[in-house]
């Protein structure tokens, strides 16, 4: 069996590349339009005037501008939060940048690999395995899903309980997907790092024991009951600030009681977009919020409009933190392209930082 040459697989690349494109596009226009697959006409069917759409936009800057501080605040509370899963103290000053470049990487870079980005800045800066950092990292956006589905759940008891009933079904699938993800971690936490020097003792498989070694160390968190407690302790805040965000904004666009709902939208978009790589991840956002802002009895501009800006909001402040983090490590965009780079930027930066002042 031949691999594919190099030509092949940029060939490859760039056809996923147009794919995802065309259909992220198909998935954004439904907040915008509907589309006419069987009736005579025009295919494509405005649900609300766009001229008029564009002239109210400056209108919703009322809760605009707290959802984007919102949305920033997520960058040192995930700093915050880190720091309970790592079993060596970390400089609080480090695990901000870590996690803003990573945000960065996320929001202004194709491939969503923001979360892969930080451990691999935090491998290379403080001489850890990198399976080690990842699963540090594995470990918080475990409790942050784990939040997220208990907020979810409380939902059913706010104003759109009769709502979310009609969900009921797709909850018992999210819940059951955390609490196995859950005991598969707590399962690896304990039982990785044993079965790893199990193997290292019979020196079979070094490659295989080394792996488990660093796995069961990077989840080392989830070994007992008052680590994970902890982490999740300090997943709340995080999870809490979007999920108020995003109520705010279902307020902002005239849902009653749009405050108690936040968790809905945040909940449906993170399982929307949680594989990453997934190419119509832009797409999927527009579909899922729109939609979501329309079943909770949003009328369809208004829906549009919250889709549009939660966007534009997350990404502008959420970059503009990450910039700043990115510029503040004396890293270069191209770097960030490229692993090699990368590391010899970060490590040079972190090491001259610990024995230079600050620069003003």
């Amino acid at each position: 069996m031949r691999l594919p040459n190099a030509g092949g697989r940029t060939w490859l690349k760039v056809l996923g590349a147009v794919v995802g494109l065309v259909l992220s596009v198909l998935l954004l226009s439904t907040a915008f339009f509907k589309w006419n697959l069987h009736g005579p006409g025009s295919l494509l069917i405005p649900r609300f005037p766009l001229g008029k759409f564009v002239r109210d936009l400056p209108g919703h800057l009322v809760w605009l501008v707290p959802f984007m501080l919102l949305q920033a605040s997520l960058v040192p509370l995930r700093a915050v939060q880190w720091q309970a899963t790592l079993r060596k103290p970390i400089p609080f000053k480090d695990r901000f940048l870590m996690v803003g470049i990573g945000v960065f990487v996320h929001n202004a870079l194709p491939g969503k690999l923001g979360e892969v980005t930080r451990s691999f800045l935090l491998s290379r800066t403080h001489k850890l395995p990198f399976i080690r950092s990842l699963g540090s990292v594995g470990v918080c956006k475990l409790m942050e899903f784990a939040c997220l589905m208990l907020l979810v759940a409380l939902s059913f008891l706010g104003p759109f309980g009769a709502t979310m009933a009609h969900f009921r079904t797709e909850l018992h699938v999210a819940l059951s997907l955390c609490i196995g993800l859950v005991a598969l971690v707590v399962l690896l936490a304990h039982w990785a790092a044993p079965l790893g020097r199990w193997l290292h003792q019979r020196h079979t498989m070094p490659r295989v024991d080394s792996f488990l070694s660093h796995v069961g160390e990077g989840l080392g968190t989830a070994r007992s009951f008052k680590g994970m407690a902890r982490v999740f302790f300090f997943s709340i805040f995080p999870v809490f600030a979007s999920a108020l965000a995003y109520g705010l904004a279902l307020h902002g666009v005239h849902i009653p009681g749009g405050l108690f709902a936040g968790a809905v939208v945040l909940g449906a978009i993170s399982l929307g977009q949680s594989l990453p790589g997934v190419p119509a991840g832009m797409g999927i956002y527009y579909f899922v919020t729109s939609w979501a802002a329309r079943a909770l009895g949003s009328n369809p501009e208004d829906a549009a409009a919250f889709a549009t800006l939660t966007h534009l909001g997350t990404v502008i402040s959420q970059v503009a933190v990450g910039a700043w983090c990115v510029h503040r490590s004396n890293l270069r965009i191209r770097d960030l392209r490229k692993g090699g780079r990368l590391a010899s930027a970060a490590a040079h930066h972190v090491a001259h930082e610990a024995v230079e002042p600050a620069p003003p």
